[in-house]
């Protein structure tokens, strides 16, 4: 098969892959990334070959309030499953895009100094791009790109709380919160929804002076957590303390993430998820699919500015803007 100008063959890319090549699992991210409509085809091919690959991974999606200190708690887990215990560890990091010009800083490999340099990790940065929750908008298909590369542990570091947390969490097996300590009015400000979702709690930064006032916000969490209703999986989110500069608690943490797999594979629930979040992924994918087709619709896209102004003006109502341009859809 010939490749394009720019671009591998399909096989190139299939076999690099599945190789664990970095650089050409890099190339296939950009593949699978691109919005170019004449990369679609290859990159839904490369996916194709690479699923029966890919799914035996460890993903974890980590979220927290700004400041808790998400890329130092990162490099420290990452450190240690690498170091201690042998992981191959993928992180995909989403930088916050600039919701005006579009652009990212991208510089998480100088936000994580120590595992940026070992071989069993690979860092990607991607922008988010304004979508919803941070998550980048091809981050469902670089995980199997990841998992098919080799690399058992997925880390999904979210831009931060305060949007829905519900992308990250359609995708990964395992939601963090990290929070500060001695911060106890953060719970109230943060939503009961991504309360409801996360399978554990670590509040950092547990050092020096503020050791003490970890251990209370400690109390504070776990008792707060109390008032939430039992998850449909059975687990009981824990609340522990940790140290990502010191590494401090950082071991213990990953041993609960080996304790809910355990429990929400021996419950059938982990299998459950996983096809529930294929579901929602497909679904996902048909909704964008579709909005792009009724965008790009001759019909729709000459009436769209006019109706849109009139709406905007007042001298018509959405429902019959709507109405208009679903018909023109439809029409052909």
């Amino acid at each position: 098969m010939t490749a394009r100008p720019g671009r591998l063959s399909v096989d190139a890319y299939v076999e690099g892959v599945l190789r664990g090549d970095r650089a050409v699992l890099a190339r296939a991210i950009t593949l699978v990334e691109s919005e170019r409509p004449e990369d679609a085809p290859d990159a839904a091919a490369v996916l194709d070959a690479v699923l029966p690959h890919a799914g035996h991974s460890h993903r974890v999606g980590i979220t927290g309030v700004p400041g808790v200190g998400k890329s130092t708690f990162i490099d420290a887990l990452g450190m240690h499953l690498v170091r201690d215990r042998g992981e191959r560890v993928a992180v995909l990091s989403v930088d916050p895009s600039s919701p005006l010009s579009g652009g990212s800083i991208l510089g998480d490999k100088t936000r994580m100094e120590r595992l940026a340099l070992e071989d069993a990790a690979y860092i990607r940065p991607s922008p988010s791009r304004g979508v919803l929750g941070g998550v980048a908008r091809r981050t469902r298909e670089t995980i199997l790109l990841c998992e098919a590369a080799g690399f058992g542990t997925i880390l999904v570091e979210t831009v931060g709380v305060g949007q829905s947390e519900t992308a990250v969490r359609s995708m990964t097996d395992f939601f963090l919160l990290l929070m500060l300590p001695g911060a106890g009015d953060e719970l109230q400000g943060i939503k009961r929804g991504i309360i409801e979702m996360v399978d554990a709690i670590a509040i950092n930064k547990a050092d020096g002076d503020m050791r003490a006032r970890a251990d209370r916000a400690r109390v504070e969490y776990r008792a707060a957590l109390h008032l939430f209703p039992a998850a449909a999986d059975g687990w009981a989110p824990p609340v522990l303390t940790c140290s990502a500069l010191a590494g401090d608690g950082i071991a213990a943490l990953w041993d609960v993430v080996g304790q809910h797999r355990a429990h929400v594979e021996a419950n059938g629930f982990f299998a459950r998820r996983r096809s529930a979040q294929s579901l929602a992924w497909m679904r996902e994918l048909v909704g964008s699919g579709l909005e792009a087709a009724f965008r790009t619709h001759p019909g729709v896209a000459e009436a769209l500015p006019g109706l849109e102004a009139a709406v905007a003006a007042g001298r018509t109502t959405a429902f019959a803007a709507a109405r208009d341009l679903l018909a023109r859809f439809r029409a052909t």
